[in-house]
């Protein structure tokens, strides 16, 4: 994993805005629909090399494939793991969704209806069976358009393919317990894992469910702590064996755009959070609950080797921030835990799920990006000047 050794290097969290084109396909196949397969794959094949493209010339140093064939950051995985089928339970919102809807129902209402523009309703699973990972083939199909893409451009630092945590798409029906469970889900990812390092690639880890875990109110405290460290030493189960530079982990506070009022501290989650392996950590900054939360890494000691990835554009308003309060932001971390262990990110992806209508524009996605590199030379030239 790149450091930010001469200047401030950029990256963001991973999803992008897929062309309605190959939404509408991706709408088809994900109905159980007849579509055409060599369109869908061509379409992703084309939509790949496009981010990559503008990623670089947006001025994005670290960048990814932005999820193009994938229907959601984290049920995708449901096409590649065997042992589930279909859950005929309710649906229900995570715990920490029902405080805020319950503090501000008019206003979700409204904007929980805004899902009806996805490419699909979120399908729930339940595991009924043994797990097991079958999605090789769709992996190595990503990882080579990713390449392809790649060869393509000029510049790129580096590349990192998210792959989800082993947690938060599914009921557990057949294990003795959950964490017996999770275990089981962590080791059938750990191919996905490993597959995505022997590529070449970083390996990002999306992990908005350690925040979820600490913010479950149906939780006394201390069952909160221990569920959070018995989840930090599943997914480090997992991961065993890989070198921590190839891990990029992110972690945040879940696709709720909303007010926000309930959320925990980031200094109640940056000790689980760092109890998890990896070379960097990904997390919200400019959501503005947390912007001033940077204070906290004055006390709070990196492991040897990692870097910090504050995100510092905002993944659910459509403002463009500007150059200067990004450059001020790395300023801030950078005086924490120093100008190398600094990489400027995003907050969380811009569509983490396919969706006609993704919470912001892909015009303004770009636009932002832009404000990015350019408040990262403002911080290269105050901090290495």
């Amino acid at each position: 994993m790149q450091r930010s050794s001469d200047r401030v290097l950029t990256t963001h969290v991973g999803s992008l805005a897929r062309p309605e084109p190959l939404l509408d396909t991706m709408r088809e196949k994900e109905h159980g629909r007849p579509y055409d397969a060599d369109l869908f794959a061509r379409q992703v094949t084309d939509a790949v090399a496009d981010v990559v493209a503008r990623q670089r010339e947006a001025g994005i140093d670290v960048v990814t494939d932005g999820e193009m064939g994938k229907v959601s950051f984290a049920t995708y995985v449901q096409r590649r793991l065997d042992g589930f089928s279909p859950d005929s339970g309710e649906r229900l919102l995570p715990p920490s969704w029902q405080v805020e809807i319950d503090a501000f129902p008019e206003y979700y209402a409204d904007y929980l209806g805004k899902y009806t523009k996805t490419v699909a309703p979120m399908q729930t699973v339940a595991c009924v069976g043994p797990v097991s990972y079958t999605g090789h083939e769709e992996l190595q199909t990503d990882i080579a358009n990713l390449h392809k893409a790649l060869a393509g451009v000029s510049g790129v630092v580096e590349a990192f393919m998210p792959s989800t945590s082993p947690r938060g798409f599914g009921r557990n029906e057949f294990y003795a317990s959950d964490h017996e469970y999770y275990e089981a889900v962590g080791e059938a990812l750990r191919e996905e894992y490993l597959a995505i390092v022997d590529a070449g690639l970083l390996l990002q880890i999306d992990d908005p469910w350690l925040i979820e875990i600490l913010s479950d109110p149906s939780l006394e405290p201390a069952e909160r702590e221990r569920t959070a460290r018995e989840h930090a030493e599943i997914v480090n189960h997992a991961l065993r064996g890989i070198p921590t530079d190839r891990i990029r982990l992110h972690t945040c506070y879940g696709l709720n755009h909303g007010p926000r009022v309930h959320d925990i501290g980031m200094a109640e989650v940056a000790p689980h959070m760092l109890a998890i392996r990896a070379g960097a950590y990904s997390f919200e900054v400019a959501n503005p609950r947390h912007m001033h939360e940077w204070k906290i890494w004055q006390d709070i000691p990196l492991p040897e080797g990692a870097v910090l990835v504050p995100g510092l554009l905002g993944h659910a308003q459509n403002y463009v921030e500007h150059p200067e309060l990004i450059a001020d932001m790395i300023g801030w971390y950078a005086s924490c835990v120093g100008r190398e262990n600094v990489i400027a990110g995003a907050d969380c992806g811009f569509s983490s799920r396919a969706s006609y209508s993704p919470e912001v524009h892909p015009s303004v996605v770009w636009e932002k990006f832009r404000a990015l590199s350019a408040g990262a030379a403002i911080a290269t030239g105050r901090l290495w000047s």
